[in-house]
């Protein structure tokens, strides 16, 4: 097996911005409060502690037994649920979609990252309890992204109509996506516990919130992770007076468009509205816009004076839905949160809310990038080893990869680079010869370099292209690999479900993923099955 690392930075799958951020860069220091070490956590307790109000903890407890009534719940989640009481209390919360069975296998990564931070403070900071939260996405309404999942190379996808939040969709018709589905999966005894944990959520549990929570806790509640669903009416109480400033002030959009012009020189991830909060029902889910002072709800005929919208909230908070620049402050009002776990895409879109949230005085969480893995069977790890593979020449693209193969079993070298120095040489002297003369031999002997030069490349390509017909088994058994690996010549977690590993790995692929993944560190788990 091969033994380089691969850091998030030379995986080749991160964006500059998420490169910067991890080498922590000063330019964007002041994007963040503090970065993802375990020596600055006890900073970031003491201002969220001196920051958040305690008095909505009860209210946050009894929310949450409340939607696990009716669930197995473990001793644990019990104990972390109800911890949540006290004082010395914090959470570390991740969030994801109600992707169909889970979607792709990052899910996987971000709760267990999430829990193994948890395990790692508490070792550092016995004093405190942390409780790993995962954040329902319940509120979001883009169905067409969540609605299926791939497995060993195919799509299944549920093909239903939804346009108001997907927490509350009906199950209604996935009997039907089932079927065809446990088809694929066979007979073994791994199959039959995944066809089980289908049913128990999709089949026997009325909408997609019921079922993902009932999901998310079979694989996880044992240890210990706390599910949210925050379309709530109670929650949603805590979080009038920022609904409020929002509606009649649009702070975040005046702040963030401040922050935004700090980022211009990546590919900024969101652009706020003036009122980045959404009006909801259970088949509606549409932005709030304000024009002449009457906010109006896109695509209805609905429309509110500043008087009544604010009678609205008051009396119907629940009715009002936060989008993506509102939502991360939703979640640190209602919950004592240290830390936000997410991919590359959700962090770089939280380094643009900092000032956001220093303008409504709010604590802003520490960030961390989740852990990223790939996963490899003992049959594949022998192939790498045949072949002389090593983790960084299959994280290459393939093009590079195929050159790189080519190269290394070609009997004699195949770059013309030397050949090149030489002919460099040879118009050196003949320059110097040039500048005896009158200016258009010097423009002979340049365009008779381009010539040359371009010709040695000619004839390099030619020889890499007859190399590669040459070797084109070999070749085709690494391409074959990395397709393997690397799926549509993406992320394999980005692509793949984890019933695909359950399948072969059963109940030891958590446990395992749970020993392998290590939070804080920035790199890529490669970890055989």
């Amino acid at each position: 097996m091969p033994t380089d690392c691969i850091s998030y930075q030379n995986s080749g799958y991160f964006s500059p911005l998420m490169n910067d951020y991890l080498e922590e860069k000063s330019n964007l220091a002041p994007l963040y409060n503090r970065f993802p070490k375990l020596e600055n956590f006890e900073a970031q307790i003491l201002e969220k502690q001196a920051n958040f109000n305690d008095a909505s903890r009860a209210q946050l407890v009894t929310v949450l037994q409340k939607q696990y009534e009716g669930l197995n719940i473990s001793p644990l989640t019990k104990q972390n649920i109800e911890a949540l009481k006290g004082s010395n209390t914090f959470t570390i919360t991740t969030g994801h979609q109600l992707n169909l069975f889970s979607g792709p296998l990052y899910f996987l990564y971000k709760i267990i990252s999430t829990i193994n931070l948890t395990k790692e403070l508490k070792e550092k900071y016995p004093a405190y309890n942390f409780v790993p939260i995962y954040w329902m996405a319940t509120e979001d309404h883009d169905f067409e992204e969540i609605n299926y999942f791939n497995f060993k190379g195919k799509k299944f996808r549920w093909n239903k109509e939804s346009t108001g939040p997907v927490g509350r969709l009906s199950t209604e018709g996935l009997s039907d996506f089932f079927d065809i589905y446990q088809q694929e999966l066979g007979t073994s005894t791994n199959a039959t516990t995944l066809k089980k944990i289908f049913k128990e959520a999709y089949l026997q549990l009325d909408n997609l919130a019921s079922a993902t929570r009932q999901l998310a806790n079979a694989l996880f509640g044992e240890l210990g992770l706390v599910i949210i669903d925050a379309d709530e009416r109670a929650l949603k109480q805590n979080f009038i007076p920022y609904i409020k400033e929002e509606l009649l002030k649009q702070t975040s959009h005046k702040a963030v468009l401040e922050t935004t012009e700090q980022l211009k020189e990546y590919n900024i991830q969101v652009n706020p509205r003036e009122i980045n909060l959404f009006y909801i029902e259970d088949d509606l889910r549409e932005r709030i816009i304000l024009e002449n002072n009457i906010y109006s709800i896109n695509n209805t005929k609905m429309a509110f004076s500043e008087t009544e919208i604010i009678q609205l909230l008051e009396n119907n908070p629940e009715k009002f839905s936060p989008n993506v620049i509102m939502r991360p402050l939703y979640q640190e009002v209602i919950l004592p949160n240290l830390c936000y776990i997410g991919g590359g895409g959700e962090i770089a879109y939280w380094l643009e809310l900092k000032s956001f949230f220093n303008a409504v005085n709010i604590t802003f969480p520490m960030l961390l990038v989740r852990n990223s893995v790939l996963l490899a069977t003992e049959k594949q790890i022998k192939k790498i080893d045949k072949l002389k593979l090593s983790w960084s020449d299959l994280f290459a693209k393939q093009s590079q990869l195929i050159n790189k193969v080519t190269q290394k079993s070609s009997e004699f070298p195949i770059d013309l680079t030397p050949q090149k120095e030489q002919l460099q040489q040879q118009f050196k002297a003949l320059f110097e010869l040039a500048k005896q003369t009158d200016k258009s031999f010097t423009g002979a002997v340049k365009a008779q370099e381009v010539k040359q030069t371009k010709g040695l490349e000619s004839l390099e390509k030619r020889l890499l292209k007859a190399q590669k017909r040459k070797f084109s088994d070999e070749i085709e058994r690494t391409t074959d690999l990395q397709n393997e690996l690397f799926p549509n010549k993406s992320l394999q977690e980005r692509q793949a479900n984890f019933s695909e590993f359950y399948l072969e790995s059963g109940d030891n692929l958590i446990p395992k993923l749970i020993a392998s993944l290590h939070p804080l560190e920035q790199k890529f788990e490669i970890i055989t099955l």
